[in-house]
């Protein structure tokens, strides 16, 4: 295993100094250190962050391989800083049983890019009747500990409420997408002066809310862990203040494109902003800011959701909802909250992590923890080009913006999976 020295890069914002990586661990922080075995990279510039952790991740293998593979997705992954991924299982078969789950982390393990854990459904096929093999998929070679039928709210609350009974047993979490059906039937983008003016049938913010409702509830009732997926409204955002005063075991997350993106883009009819939750207005996007940078919203994941062409360039009413996040989440991040690496840090890093149950991610970089990270050039700026994009979907929202920070370098357990920006395999 090669050794690697890296000089003069700030970690997590610090002061100058030099990292040692060596046998898959970080050696030794300090300056002016030397190792003559050991490749030298200049960081001057550079800030050194825990490789980040995503917990909302759409592979789309097995079963649309057409739109993203484990592999493709994880040199997406890798090229945008992140050292893990959870993988949600709406996969075809869908990631109800021992079996898929397994597929999918052996996948990940062959690509050996970035670790993938993979998330497995609440309910069989998705379809919200019956609870999956939760136990089983627990218990198998993945270790499963987040469920989720992300795409589809598990509505039913005695299910909902069976669902964080069992994963108690082995401190598994349900994440919840928070989306009363009833009152979302034909929508199509977020309901209220866009839509009205748009004459689009619309998301009400109340059918997010009202889930988030029940399910604090009910986990504080059962006393077990319940993560909400993509947050996109103010009043999530006070609902989820109230719970996490009363002490319920809830987490929550927010996407990149709710943070910057707002319902005035559905006014292009461009399917690229047609996403679930809907894009919603710049009251909610202001709240859900001041709610990461406050901890009521612990992390930022992707919800990345590549689309095949043919699901995306059509008209608005029949195109897929999704987009693209992972090569562009942490420039995202670094746009609306600024150089706070500590902060961005915890939010892409650390929680999640913590949350996935990740051992060996979310740490460092300090001596003797498992060398996961991403060397970034806050410095830089790029423009989004969707042909240079690693994904096999080019769905991204921000063709040609011009974003800041570049990722130079990430690190799974001392390996370069990307160096110069550009994936080493």
């Amino acid at each position: 295993m090669t050794a690697y020295l890296i000089k003069n890069v700030s970690l997590v914002g610090g002061a100058p100094t030099d990292l040692l990586i060596r046998d898959g661990v970080v050696a030794e922080t300090g300056a002016d250190l030397t190792a003559p075995d050991a490749t030298v990279t200049d960081g001057t510039g550079l800030v050194a962050l825990p490789g980040l952790v995503d917990l909302h991740t759409h592979l789309r293998e097995p079963g649309r391989e057409d739109a993203e593979t484990v592999e493709s997705g994880s040199r997406a992954a890798a090229l945008g800083g992140y050292t893990a991924v959870c993988a949600m299982a709406n996969t075809s078969p869908v990631a109800d049983t021992a079996g898929v789950v397994e597929q999918v982390w052996r996948l990940g393990r062959e690509a050996g890019l970035v670790d993938v854990q993979p998330i497995g459904a609440v309910t069989v096929g998705l379809a919200g009747e019956r609870l999956a093999e939760l136990g089983a998929m627990a218990d198998s070679a993945a270790r499963v500990r987040i469920f989720s039928d992300d795409g589809h709210c598990v509505a039913d609350p005695k299910l909902m409420r069976r669902a964080l009974e069992y994963v108690k047993a082995f401190d598994g979490v349900i994440a919840q997408h928070a989306e009363e059906p009833r009152l979302t039937e034909g929508a199509q983008m977020h309901e209220g002066e866009v839509s009205t003016r748009l004459g689009l049938t619309g998301w009400p913010a109340v059918a997010e809310e009202a889930i988030i409702a029940r399910d604090v509830l009910l986990a504080e009732h059962v006393g077990s862990r319940l993560h909400i997926c993509h947050v996109s409204t103010a009043g999530s955002v006070e609902v989820l203040r109230h719970a996490k005063a009363r002490g319920v075991k809830v987490t929550a997350e927010v996407t990149p494109h709710h943070l910057l993106l707002t319902d005035d883009r559905a006014e292009t009819y461009d399917p690229v902003y047609k996403v679930n939750p809907p894009l919603r207005t710049a009251t909610d996007v202001a709240a859900l800011r001041a709610a990461l940078a406050e901890g009521v919203i612990d992390i930022i994941a992707t919800d990345h959701a590549p689309h095949a062409v043919e699901d995306k360039e059509c008209e608005w009413a029949y195109a897929r909802p999704g987009m693209l996040g992972l090569e562009t989440a942490l420039s995202i991040a670094l746009d609306v909250l600024g150089p706070q690496w500590d902060l961005i840090a915890e939010r892409m890093s650390r929680a999640p992590a913590r949350i996935a149950g990740l051992e060996g991610h979310g740490v460092g970089p300090a001596p003797g923890v498992p060398a996961n990270l991403t060397l970034v050039d806050p410095a830089a700026r790029r423009t989004i080009e969707p042909a240079e994009l690693a994904s096999r979907s080019r769905n991204t929202p921000y063709a040609r913006m011009t974003l800041p920070g570049r990722i130079v370098a990430t690190f799974l357990r001392g390996e370069p999976t990307v160096l110069d920006g550009k994936a080493v395999k």
